[in-house]
């Protein structure tokens, strides 16, 4: 069956041209550190006397307003949007999972509940909550002002409102395979030698519905990196000094006559990084389809 699956994957071109896209951008954003040893530079280095400078051979992409390699903080800000997409969409995939596997397993009260709390969720305006939610001061939480302010909390807390948001497909997707899973036979026959639900749920149910998890997250990461852009670039996302894509275009929205290349950049990383997530989902989709499955076999 894998193997099956790998051949299918392997002929939906698209799918495996944004594979090594995506291999290609992870590699270069995880050997940041690296290249900014190897040019004897830091991603955060300021020289004001080399501001906007073309792209040589110390500065491959130029330099920023700042006078900062503009290569070091692509890579930097790769590091940055690609976790937050990650990280989300995994989070994201538990919470889904976690809501839609006992609705579709037990049913009744509990699968009315957890799908109109599903449909809420659904129902909010996405942007707008996000916004909000984003502006909340933390400090005002009751959080220590030491982790309120750090630098990193503000990627962290991206990950965790989206998250927050982001469920929803997933657990309607997880509550429909269990809906079907729970009367198949290899089920009935757990409950018939004393199963419990627990046990049924992520021994027999949750293996057989990874499939459309998969998909499902591997087709959201595309969207949070541009919900986490668009955050960033609203000045709610992350903050500075840490480099995101989406703030490296606030920063350059204001010199887009000057130095339109400091858009340019960050620009088409996002656009490369989201089509390539949305064409290895429906590469994964086709591959992991069970009928086509059944069909060739």
């Amino acid at each position: 069956m894998l193997r099956l699956t790998w051949w299918r994957f392997l002929d939906h071109r698209m799918a495996l041209a944004s594979a090594v896209v995506l291999i290609a951008l992870v590699t270069l954003a995880l050997a940041a550190p690296l290249i900014a040893g190897a040019m004897g530079l830091d991603a955060n280095d300021v020289d004001l006397l080399g501001r906007f400078g073309p792209p040589s051979p110390s500065h491959p992409l130029g330099t920023d307003e700042l006078g900062r390699d503009e290569l070091l903080r692509l890579l930097h800000g790769g590091r940055v949007s690609l976790f937050a997409g990650l990280a989300t969409a995994v989070l994201a995939a538990l919470i889904g999972t976690c809501i839609g596997l006992p609705a579709g397993y037990f049913g009744g009260w509990l699968d009315s509940l957890l799908m109109r709390l599903t449909d809420s969720v659904i129902a909010l305006p996405l942007l707008p909550l996000l916004i909000v939610m984003a502006a909340i001061d933390l400090g005002k939480l009751g959080l220590p002002p030491d982790i309120a302010t750090a630098p990193d909390v503000s990627l962290y807390r991206i990950v965790v409102i989206i998250a927050l948001v982001g469920w929803t497909t997933v657990a309607r997707l997880v509550r429909g395979a269990a809906l079907s899973l729970r009367e198949r036979e290899f089920v009935l026959a757990a409950i018939a030698q004393g199963a419990g639900p627990m046990r049924i749920m992520f021994r027999h149910i949750l293996p057989n519905a990874i499939s459309p998890i998969i998909v499902a997250t591997t087709l959201s990461v595309g969207n949070i990196i541009l919900l986490e852009s668009v955050l960033s670039f609203l000045g709610l996302g992350i903050q500075p000094p840490i480099a995101s894509w989406g703030n490296m275009l606030t920063n350059a929205q204001e010199l887009i006559y000057e130095a339109p290349a400091l858009a340019v950049y960050p620009g088409l990383a996002i656009f490369a990084t989201v089509i390539a997530f949305n064409f290895l989902g429906d590469g994964l989709q086709d591959a992991l389809d069970p009928k086509a499955l059944s069909g060739s076999t």
